[in-house]
């Protein structure tokens, strides 16, 4: 068969398309364009300062648009995916598509996690909407870092403490906005009372890293983030890699209950940092990542302007110091997806090995630590080790940190010896139970520590100690619980924490806390499907979010027993 083609109507080449007058894919709008460049002025554009950036644009125009995100990601020659798929990861940036409507300017978060549930924070979330009307948006969060202060509700990036509907209304017309915190130590009087005396010395030379090694490997120092890794151990895995080295230092404490960090930055910031500077010199760290939660804003200001000072003051010649803004996301305070969050990534967990000491921020060798184990190096240095291992109770060495809040008189941040119970913290250090209400449970190391009963409150409170129990100190963090509290309640409270900040790369923790939540909420409890969805999620999760989050539950199950039967209470 003789097919012919016809020519073409214009008389040109047959077969050929008109060309397209613009690119694939979406547009990067002029005045977009305009927008970015404006807030990025002469800021580097490089991949890891995408968060950064991001922060950017949504505190100007409290969300990001579709156009502002192509711009952005036209600007820093990035595929808008990746600018996408971090955007949309972080529970504090808020993107609006096309057509689609933008949050109202102000924005209210109530602490929804145990401590605040059990002061009232239902409440607020059940009052608050209708009082502050239309023009302000009331949402949920998680924990915010100030459980001894409960209820909590962050009024844009300020947060309202012992919130009441009349308290967060009035903060709302205030308009405030974060100001560097103002600590009850600053950098002069520091230097007065000897402060980085030692920094100079090592920098000078009459101190030796290998003697820093010892007095803290002597003095028995372990991360007090929650993992428990002696310190001195860290630091010569890290030395013993190949340069250059990286340092990222924690600051995200997002563990329902825990606020120690908070406390110590708050009160004596140089003493973190002079740790800060001590750890980096061991290692040769040529530059210092700080990773400070957004919940923590003024903290944040004040860090840029104390670091300002300790380079003003030539006490970095060794390392190069960054410091990084967290964005609402609690796995971030693992520290692989911490890492991840630092190269401006979502905050994604690394299979391990290799481990950071081999491979960590930006392909080098790094140490990872967090605020509180920094904060103790010049003591220890300075009054040797057996300032440290003289305190302790039942064989324990050492003191320990304890955030303690919920069902007690005095709620806060308790130095105590190691090996402390909970009974002991109660009465010694708390003031005792609010009156009226008798103790019965107590949380030993945050959401994901598990639950005992009262009738295990001798227990020393330490590493090593709880594991034959199923719980862990973790970074001690310590929730009372009263016969008020149902523990159903309490525990389905704390799996819903984990199905909200799971980061959904592995499938047994993603689609484990769903349905352990659906379930537990549901009622009543099947505990043979409940302990074979738990079991699963601790085998075969890929980090620790997914392998503790059923500890709550287990424990229930375990110690509780008699609770199951029961119609699940509320607050």
């Amino acid at each position: 068969m003789n097919i012919q083609t016809p020519p073409p109507a214009n008389g040109k080449g047959a077969g050929r398309r008109k060309s397209k007058r613009t690119p694939k894919g979406r547009q990067v709008d002029p005045a977009a364009l305009a927008d970015v460049q404006s807030l990025l002025t002469d800021r580097p554009r490089r991949r890891d300062l995408l968060i950064e950036h991001l922060h950017l644009i949504q505190d100007h125009y409290g969300h990001l648009s579709a156009p502002h995100l192509t711009a952005l990601a036209f600007e820093m020659k990035m595929a808008l995916t990746e600018v996408y798929e971090v955007a949309t990861f972080y529970a504090h940036f808020d993107v609006v598509k096309e057509n689609e409507t933008a949050p109202p300017a102000v924005t209210v978060r109530v602490c929804d996690s145990l401590s605040c549930a059990m002061a009232g924070a239902e409440k607020l979330l059940a009052k608050l909407p209708g009082l502050l009307g239309t023009d302000v948006r009331v949402v949920r969060a998680p924990c915010m870092g100030a459980c001894d202060r409960a209820p909590v509700v962050a009024v844009g990036h300020l947060q309202t403490f012992g919130a009441t509907p009349d308290k967060v209304a009035a903060d709302v017309k205030a308009h405030k906005h974060p100001h560097a915190w103002h600590a009850e130590t600053g950098f002069e009087a520091y230097q007065k009372a000897g402060g980085y005396s030692l920094v100079k010395e090592c920098l000078a030379g009459k101190r030796t890293r290998d003697e820093l090694i010892k007095i803290v490997s002597d003095a028995g120092l372990r991360g007090l983030g929650g993992a428990g890794f002696p310190t001195g151990r860290k630091w010569s895995l890290v030395r013993a890699e190949p340069g250059p080295r990286m340092f990222a230092v924690n600051a995200d404490e997002g563990e329902p209950g825990t606020f120690k960090d908070r406390y110590y930055l708050e009160r004596d910031p140089h003493r973190f940092l002079e740790g800060m500077l001590l750890a980096a010199w061991v290692v040769e760290a040529t530059d210092t990542y700080i990773y400070v939660r957004d919940e923590y804003p003024e903290l944040r200001l004040m860090l840029l302007d104390e670091i300002e000072k300790l380079e003003a003051a030539e006490l970095t010649p060794h390392t190069k110091l960054h410091l990084r803004r967290g964005a609402g996301a609690y796995i971030c305070g693992e520290e692989s997806a911490m890492i991840e969050s630092i190269e401006g990534k979502r905050g994604l967990p690394r299979h391990r090995p290799p481990y950071l000491a081999q491979v960590g921020l930006f392909g080098r060798p790094t140490l990872e630590q967090n605020v509180e184990t920094l904060f103790w190096l010049r003591d220890i240095v300075e009054k040797g080790a057996e300032w440290m291992t003289s305190q302790g109770r039942r064989e324990r060495k050492g003191f320990r940190s304890f955030s303690v809040s919920g069902r007690v008189k005095k709620p806060g941040v308790v130095v105590a010896p190691a090996g402390v119970t909970v009974r002991e913290l109660i009465n010694e250090y708390c003031g005792g139970m609010i009156d009226g209400e008798t103790f019965k449970a107590y949380l030993p190391g945050g959401a994901s520590g598990g639950i005992l009963p009262a009738s295990m409150g001798d227990e020393p409170l330490d590493f090593g100690t709880l594991e034959k129990y199923g719980c862990f100190v973790g970074s001690h963090a310590v929730v009372i619980l009263s016969d008020k509290d149902d523990m159903k309640a309490v525990a389905l409270n704390l799996i819903k924490f984990f199905e909200d900040e799971s980061c959904g790369q592995c499938t047994p923790c993603r689609v484990g806390t769903e349905k352990a939540v659906k379930l537990m909420a549901q009622g009543p409890w099947d505990v043979a499907l409940l302990t074979e969805l738990s079991t699963l999620m601790r085998d075969a999760s890929i980090c620790g979010l997914g392998q503790a989050a059923p500890n709550p539950l287990l424990c229930v199950l375990k110690y509780f027993p008699e609770e199951l039967t029961k119609p699940m209470g509320t607050w």
